[in-house]
């Protein structure tokens, strides 16, 4: 991505790279003193998981996770012609940070359960990966849009869990 990009004719100032996921890059940008996230969708292989149409898919999620009152950031704007996502930026360390420094989740294991209730009781799925969530002045916030039709399989208690301490199961994922 170039060190502006222009999403709904607001121009953004790229300032760093944030990362790199299934659906997108996602960058910290600036725009009249304002610190933002501007997430580009990429169409790169992914060998566990398919898409639609991602750039709906982000859009019809937020509102999903919105309805369902899982704490995310909101969005500002989408073009969806450029896939281009603008939302605001959450300041703070990832529990994937906090468990890869030895720093305890144990304050933050109240506030994903709620989350996962909520989601559970709107028949949904977040992705408990510890990259997509954030800490910011004692909570924890949903970073991501992605969500999916409920399953046990894929709930907190048995898989998401799995990465919220030093498991075999986050060793492995260091490790590739």
């Amino acid at each position: 991505m170039t060190d502006k990009v222009v999403v709904c004719n607001k121009e953004y100032s790229i300032k760093k790279m944030l990362g790199h996921g299934k659906g997108g890059y996602s960058y910290l940008a600036e725009t009249d003193g304002m610190q933002v996230v501007v997430k580009q969708i990429h169409h790169e292989p992914c060998d566990y998981y398919s898409f639609g149409n991602k750039i709906e898919a982000e859009h019809r999620d937020y509102e999903r996770l919105r309805a369902a009152g899982i704490r995310i950031p909101e969005m500002i704007s989408i073009d969806s012609e450029a896939e281009i996502i603008v939302k605001e930026y959450i300041e703070g360390d990832t529990i994937f940070d906090y468990v890869l420094d030895g720093v305890s989740v144990e304050p933050y294991l109240a506030q994903v359960r709620e989350m996962a209730s909520q989601a559970k009781a709107a028949g949904l799925n977040i992705d408990y990966f510890p990259t997509n969530f954030v800490v910011q002045n004692g909570l924890i916030w949903y970073v991501d849009y992605e969500c999916n039709e409920y399953m046990d399989e894929w709930n907190f208690e048995n898989w998401g869990i799995k990465y919220w301490s030093r498991t075999a199961e986050f060793e492995e994922y260091l490790r590739q």
